[in-house]
């Protein structure tokens, strides 16, 4: 373990060769000339070797001094660095902050949270869009990001993952007392599905099979929209399956509007994340946020009915 004494052999060793001089160094630390210099001299016979080449004319440093001046920067970089790390997780959020959100999962899920973080810090000012388009958190100036779906990899972006999107196939009870429920996949070639998709075109409903693989069932009804909040309204109506999010339809199975089908057959899920532009320190206004939905969503996000307590 490195002693004081040696950190400041350290410290004067960068200060003087960043300054070109014992006596600049020595009033950037606050010391005295000889000060620095016999910190330096302790550090190079501590070490065994000339660091320092140094004459009335001329203060450079030799190979051995270049080499460990650039180690000492680094690792002084790095202690920098941490530092500024932990008093950024205790400064209060502050600032502008740009969010973007998907829309229905931003308005239902997220916004209350930032609504109750707003209410905690009053100085973060929040600048909230709702959008279920990719956004480019760069190149449209975006402080972070919640995406759901696959994400590419970024060198310049950082991703912490919040959870994971699962479906469940449902219909209302008075579509299933009228048509019956499906048993397989095969089943949903005889019944009126709402689709997601545009301009006529359905998005197929991908399943998952014991070994892993995906299951791609097209589907045909009346009914296609670009909004999953209005499929949850038309299967709630009785026009029909619709394969939701569990965390849109949550509230309408448990109130009976809803009635899941298909229920031992997993549907494909998908991950959901915070994303933001990678920088040397996580900014407060974007940490109070990531942590605060980790916090809420896991290890069991809300809309997931919590697990019972094991009976002895």
């Amino acid at each position: 373990m490195i002693s004081p004494d040696q950190l400041k052999g350290i410290t004067a060793f960068v200060q003087a060769v960043d300054a070109g001089s014992f006596t600049l160094a020595g009033e950037r630390m606050g010391l005295t000339r000889s000060g620095v210099a016999k910190s330096v001299a302790r550090l190079e016979e501590r070490l065994g070797v000339r660091l320092i080449a140094r004459t009335t004319r001329h203060f450079g440093l030799t190979d051995e001094g270049q080499a460990f001046y650039d180690s000492c920067t680094r690792a002084l970089a790095e202690l920098e660095g941490a530092e500024a790390a932990v008093s950024s997780r205790r400064a209060a959020p502050s600032g502008r902050l740009r969010i973007d959100l998907p829309h229905v999962f931003g308005r239902r899920w997220v916004l209350p949270a930032l609504l109750d973080i707003g209410a905690v810090y009053p100085d973060l000012r929040m600048d909230v869009s709702f959008s279920d388009r990719l956004v480019d958190p760069i190149e449209e100036g975006i402080d972070l990001v919640i995406r759901i779906g696959d994400l590419r990899d970024s060198a310049v972006l950082v991703a912490r993952r919040l959870g994971v999107q699962a479906s469940v196939v449902c219909a209302s009870p008075a579509y299933l007392a009228a048509h019956g429920g499906p048993a397989s996949i095969a089943d949903l070639d005889g019944h009126a599905c709402i689709a997601f998709g545009r301009d006529g075109r359905a998005n197929p409903w991908l399943f998952t099979t014991a070994d892993g693989k995906v299951v791609s069932a097209a589907v045909r009804g009346r009914y296609t929209f670009n909004h999953s909040d209005a499929i949850r309204a038309a299967a709630c109506a009785g026009q029909g399956l619709a394969l939701l999010a569990t965390w849109l339809c949550a509230e309408d199975l448990r109130a009976g509007r809803l009635v899941a089908v298909m229920a031992d057959i997993p549907t494909l899920g998908f991950p959901i994340h915070a994303v933001w532009p990678r920088t040397r320190h996580l900014a407060p206004k974007v940490r109070v946020v990531v942590d605060e939905l980790v916090k809420r969503f896991s290890p069991r996000p809300p809309w997931e009915p919590a697990q019972a307590a094991p009976t002895s």
